[in-house]
Order: C-alpha cells, then structure tokens, then sequence
C-alpha cells in the first residue's frame, strides 16, 4: 500500500570509500511527499550531488536506509523497479542522450523495461509532448538548444512513467532561455502530471515555485521550510555559502530599519508590489 511520502530516508550514512575519515552525508534523515515540488540548495561540496544519486539507487547507503515506496534501494531485488520509479536527471544532457535521433533516445528506456512497439511509441509520444518537444522528435540531439536538449532527457525519464524526478543542477549550463523552458516544463510536470519533482539547484530564483526548500551545508539540512521561510533568513544562507537574491536582500534591509514589509520574497514582481503596498 503506497504511503504519502515517496522517498523515505533514514539514519543514512555515506562514504565513498572506507577510509574517508568524514562521511559525506552523516546520520541524515529525509521524507519527500509524493505529489510535492521540493527544491534543494547547496553550495558545491555540501552533498546535494550525492543525495541525489542515493535516492534512485545509483548510489547505495554504507549504513542506514533510502526507501522508494518501501522498497530498499539497497535490495537488489528492487533496482530495476527502484530505477522506473524515480528517475535522475543530470547537469549536462549531452551525459545523458545516447541516440542520434531525439524518438530514438526517449524510447531507449521503455524499450529496455521490455515494452512492445505499439506502447514503445504511445510513451514516446506522450512524453515528447509533456515537454513541448513532439516537434522535434525526427531531430538530431546535437543540432538542438541546451534547454532542448535538457528537455529530451526529461522526456527519456518519463517514458519509463516514473512517480518522482530528481534532478542534479539540471540548468546549471543553461542560458536564461533554456533555464525559463527546462523549469516550465518541470513546474506542469508537478501540476498537471502530479510527478513528484526534486530539484537541485543553485539559482536562488527557481526554489520560489517549490512548495519546499531544503538548504544544505556539509553534508545536513540547515534549513527546511515554505520558499518564503527559508529566504527570510539570510543569515541561514550566508552560512551555507550561497548568494542572497537581490530582492530578498533589499525587503531584508528595509525590514531591519523599521519598515513594515514581508521579506523572504524571490520574484522581482512580488519584491515591487511589497514596496508599492508600503508607499500607498
């Protein structure tokens, strides 16, 4: 029986090796809820990277437990399954496109779950057009966008009709208009699809469309909470080592000198209308 909560993490420990004498990630416990958009921010090295890998099996715990469903990613039994269930999105799609042709690239999946053609071809279809790439399906991976591109790899990952994708620095070598296209297409994913969507990332402005931010420092969760919250405590983000929106930075000041404004706030929209509330 499927609970709320799709990934459950437990008392994990990680290693790369035996002799690393700190442990990556250390007596970490976690719950994603099935259904939710949850967005994770870190600097480089504070473990955000290998999370991501532990929670489709990719990696495997050197102690405590990752579950998917109640299934152990540590269980042989269950990696193939495991793997259908929450798919991995990497930084750079070009790690991740294997096939000449974009239909042949999204089908590649389905058809190694064993599916046959007539469904192969249904699930291409479908998840070419979640992400607004059917058009290009007869293309060639390397003649398209960055942010195309990035798009048939999600596509790849939903042909196999998974419940969550995680998603490592997926826009990180994106320009503004492949970054603005991958999230779109990510946000009607979760919408429409009710696909569970981790995403990590270290643009500031993309965690204001989760419904919860996580922030990472040296291997554990210094911050969990709504957008809002988290961004409202800029001391928290400086200590994680990460930039402070400039919006979220200007409300913050304006608050400190007795100025009646909601801080935490991302958007430049939002940040303009807060300041305009106060003038009138």
């Amino acid at each position: 029986m499927k609970t709320d909560k799709i990934i459950e993490i437990k008392n994990l420990c990680y290693e790369y090796t035996e002799d690393d004498e700190v442990p990556v990630l250390s007596d970490f416990n976690l719950s994603v809820k099935r259904g939710s958009f949850t967005v994770i921010l870190g600097h480089n090295g504070s473990g955000k990277s290998t999370l991501a890998k532990l929670m489709n099996g990719l990696f495997k715990p050197s102690s405590g437990t990752v579950e998917i469903d109640g299934m152990l990613t540590s269980d042989d039994e269950y990696e193939i399954e495991i793997k259908r269930r929450v798919g991995l999105v990497f930084q750079n799609p070009d790690n991740q496109i294997i096939s000449s042709i974009v239909e042949e690239d999204v089908a590649f999946g389905p058809e190694n779950l064993g599916f046959a053609p007539d469904e192969i071809r249904k699930r291409v279809d479908a998840a070419l057009k979640a992400v607004n790439m059917y058009e290009f399906r007869k293309s060639a991976p390397h003649n398209l966008s960055g942010g195309q591109k990035q798009r048939v790899a999600i596509a790849g990952i939903l042909s196999m009709t998974p419940e969550c994708i995680v998603l490592d620095e997926p826009t990180a070598m994106l320009d503004p208009q492949g970054r603005k296209e991958v999230l779109s297409a990510l946000i009607n994913l979760n919408k429409e699809k009710n696909i569970t969507i981790v995403l990590i990332t270290h643009f500031m402005e993309e965690a204001q469309f989760a419904d919860r931010v996580l922030v990472m420092s040296n291997g554990r969760i210094t911050g969990d909470g709504a957008p809002n919250e988290i961004f409202s405590q800029t001391d928290l983000l400086k200590e994680a080592g990460l930039s402070i929106p400039q919006t979220t930075e200007l409300l913050s000041i304006l608050k400190e000198n007795g100025i009646s404004v909601e801080n935490g706030i991302i958007s430049i929209d939002e940040c303009a209308k807060e300041i305009l509330k106060f003038l009138n």
